[in-house]
């Protein structure tokens, strides 16, 4: 038995590390997962998809959107149905799609169809489809379009047809997004396994965090789901998706982390129940601290305008609440009650060798502290030419052609119809006002440049509805200015109180309130960032200098990001949301594997002085935080499976900007800081006030285990025969 005596009392960790408690946690578990597994698969049904759940509840366009249910249900969205004959319609097609529309009435949820109306080079007619998608959300509508579309292939050969418009791209976003749990959960779980096998090589070892992952992701979703049905938080496809990569992302990552220092432990002690106890209490303050910023980070997201962001916020937040709570009881237990044996063929065996002594990061860190300032600098430089980059990244949106890999049939559709019709006809701009002023507006929207036509006023519930024709695309800046024109117009009839709505608005209000969100939300996050490093760390010098290299290493990933997007894959640009988005992860996460690294620093530097603290700090947590950044940069490159851009590009710069956290920033910037800096990286703390020799060790703490003090040689620790002879 080691001789080592645990240092105070054994507290929370003594619980899934105790020889009776720790069945007690796993039973608990388990039956959490049974009760959570019928909740978490109703998640999906309980999604909200519909524009107003997106949208910034303040916007001009959510208040139209809302309005305009008086003269159609909440549940219904109009498909545009553009049918073409480059030649010239004929009499024979007028006859066939005249025979369609009323066999369209006999498709289920759909509603009276509005036309044919013909084009004036009469090659092609648009009809308007009211679709009612009813409890079961946009999901059905692939398989509505696909009944219209069995009736419209009966008609005459060489008249093609297309679903365009509202319903034609809601259709597409539904395929898109179709089994995107499925897809994301399989994809990342793959990768996990992928990575864990390398990093443990054990056939055994992977499986622990891998089903502690699986019950986290349950659990989460399940209390998700009660949020959503019983507290008002509104899920997505969009937040639904992030929360299955996050789960399986960040609590691998913990996984990892815990498994390395139990690993170390088991070398220093005979007893597995006290190496686990031990391990808990020497990464858990790590753990819960970089949990903390993830959390605190994700709820800052509370603070957007955007619906859609706003709403992520509590579903990513609780996700990482119950990866933490896992990670921190159930993997400890199952990893005690499987014993050493789990690490075979590889088992840490008592006074075995440490081979961070002689590691790749170990020799790492004796080259940077040959020129620590020299390395920072440079290293800084190259990431700052980097970030130059942003320039090139177009944030303002991504027109409907621009939005998907491949044509969708409603891009290929609005371009038919732009050809035949004005270009703004599949999606008009909406407008409400006052009944009683509502010709008033009509009169002064048709007089707008780049209205192409009005149509006829209704009113209904006390509101007054109009549509207005847009002369260009929809989706164009053009367009969108007209939109701006158009409300300057309308607002200043008196009295009317008339509001601009349509998809071209609802684009111009979310560019406007992502910019809004940028500005307010980074600042919030990197506050609670910086509070929670300083609480950690106790000083002020260090969390400041690492939040900014992680702010110094988010600008280099997303100018890398704009480069490869717009020269190497010719994206057009990107969601207006992208920069929060990727700046959230980054950050909230990116920090991650500073903490790792400090706090490991902090416990070294007390026992052996600031430069040997920051070279073993590096070279015991560098292994396995590299594997932890392979971890979550894998989990989010699955973004990309799925066939729209902008998660492509999230997936792309979250992964890029984790590897380039790990690989450079964390291991060579951080640490190269660290030794320049020195004593006073810890100021105002006791540290920054010790000369860089041996820390006095108290005489409580257990003597230094064979692998550390090897550890210590190998990278000329000055200290060490001193160490010895007290």
């Amino acid at each position: 038995m080691a001789s080592h005596r645990l240092e105070g009392p054994g507290g929370l960790a003594r619980v899934p590390s105790g020889r009776g408690t720790k069945w007690v946690v796993v039973l608990f578990w388990l039956v959490v997962a049974a009760l959570a597994f019928g909740p978490s698969g109703k998640l999906t049904g309980a999604q909200q998809n519909d524009a107003v759940t997106w949208l910034p509840a303040t916007a001009e366009s959510t208040a139209v959107i809302k309005a305009v249910q008086s003269f159609r249900p909440s549940d219904q969205v109009p498909a545009v149905l553009v049918y073409e004959r480059p030649g010239g319609l004929t009499p024979a097609d007028l006859q066939a799609v005249t025979t369609q529309l009323s066999q369209f009435a006999r498709v289920k949820s759909v509603g009276k169809p509005v036309g044919p109306i013909p084009s004036q080079d009469r090659q092609a007619l648009e009809v308007v489809v009211p679709i009612t998608v009813g409890s079961d959300g946009w999901q059905r509508l692939p398989d509505i379009t696909a009944q219209l579309h069995r009736v419209a292939d009966s008609g005459p050969p060489g008249l093609s047809m297309y679903i365009t418009g509202p319903g034609g791209y809601a259709s597409a976003s539904a395929d898109a997004f179709s089994g995107i749990e499925g897809k994301l959960l399989y994809s990342a779980l793959a990768v996990v396994v992928v990575i864990l096998l390398l990093t443990y090589r054990s056939p055994v070892l992977w499986l622990l965090p891998v089903v502690s992952a699986l019950i986290s992701l349950t659990v989460a979703q399940a209390a998700v789901y009660l949020l959503a049905t019983k507290a008002d938080i509104t899920v997505n496809a969009q937040s639904q998706g992030i929360l299955t990569v996050l789960v399986f992302g960040a609590g691998t990552d913990y996984a990892l982390l815990l498994v390395a220092r139990y690993r170390e432990e088991l070398r220093r002690h005979t007893d597995r129940h006290e190496a686990m106890t031990l391990a808990l209490r020497r990464s858990g303050p790590a753990i819960l601290a970089s949990g903390s910023t993830v959390i605190a980070g994700m709820l800052a997201l509370r603070l957007a305008s955007m619906n859609s962001t706003s709403g992520l916020g509590p579903v990513a937040a609780v996700g990482i609440v119950v990866a933490l709570a896992v990670m921190l009881t159930l993997l400890p237990a199952l990893l005690v009650v499987f014993g050493r044996w789990v690490f075979w063929p590889l088992r840490p065996a008592f006074r075995s060798a440490d081979r961070a002594a002689t590691g790749v990061w170990a020799r790492v860190g004796k080259r940077i502290a040959l020129r620590p300032r020299t390395t920072w600098v440079v290293t800084s430089l190259v990431l700052a030419v980097a970030s130059l980059g942003i320039l090139q990244l177009d944030a303002t949106g991504l027109q409907n052609e621009d939005a998907y890999y491949g044509k969708p049939e409603a891009v290929a559709g609005e371009e038919v119809l732009a050809r035949h019709f004005p270009a703004g006809a599949g999606e008009p701009l909406a407008v409400i006002a006052r009944p009683d002023q509502l010709d008033a507006v009509t009169q002064v929207l048709s007089r707008v440049p780049g209205i192409a036509g009005v149509g006829k006023p209704v009113s209904a519930g006390g509101t007054g509805y109009v549509e207005a024709t847009l002369a260009d695309p929809a989706d164009s800046q053009a367009a969108k200015d007209t939109v701006d024109r158009a409300r300057d117009a309308v607002h200043a009839v008196p009295g009317a109180d008339a509001k601009v709505g349509g998809q071209t608005a609802v684009v111009v209000d979310t560019l406007r309130a992502s910019s809004r969100d940028n500005y307010v939300v980074i600042p919030a996050i990197l506050l609670v960032v910086l509070l929670i490093l300083g609480l950690l760390l106790r000083a002020v010098v260090a969390p400041v200098v690492l939040v900014a290299t992680v702010v110094l290493s988010f600008a280099a990933a997303m100018g890398v990001s704009a480069l490869v997007f717009r020269y190497v894959l010719g994206f057009a640009g990107t969601d207006p949301a992208f920069p929060l988005y990727v700046f959230v992860f980054l950050v909230a996460l990116g920090i991650d594997y500073n903490i790792f690294l400090m706090t490991r620093a902090h416990e070294e530097t007390r026992r052996v002085g600031m430069r040997q603290g920051a070279l073993i700090a590096l070279a015991v947590t560098g292994g396995v935080i590299t594997s932890a950044g392979l971890v979550l940069a894998g989990t989010f490159s699955v973004l990309a499976t799925l066939p729209v851009v902008v998660f492509a590009e999230i997936g792309f710069a979250v992964a890029f900007g984790v590897l380039l956290d790990t690989i450079v920033v964390r291991s060579v910037l951080v640490t190269a800081l660290n030794l320049d800096v020195g004593r006073f990286m810890w100021w105002p703390s006791a540290l920054s006030r010790r000369r860089d020799a041996v820390a006095q060790i108290p005489a409580q703490t257990a003597p230094v285990s064979p692998s550390r003090s090897r550890l210590r040689r190998a990278l000329g620790s000055p200290g060490t025969r001193a160490h010895r002879a007290r």
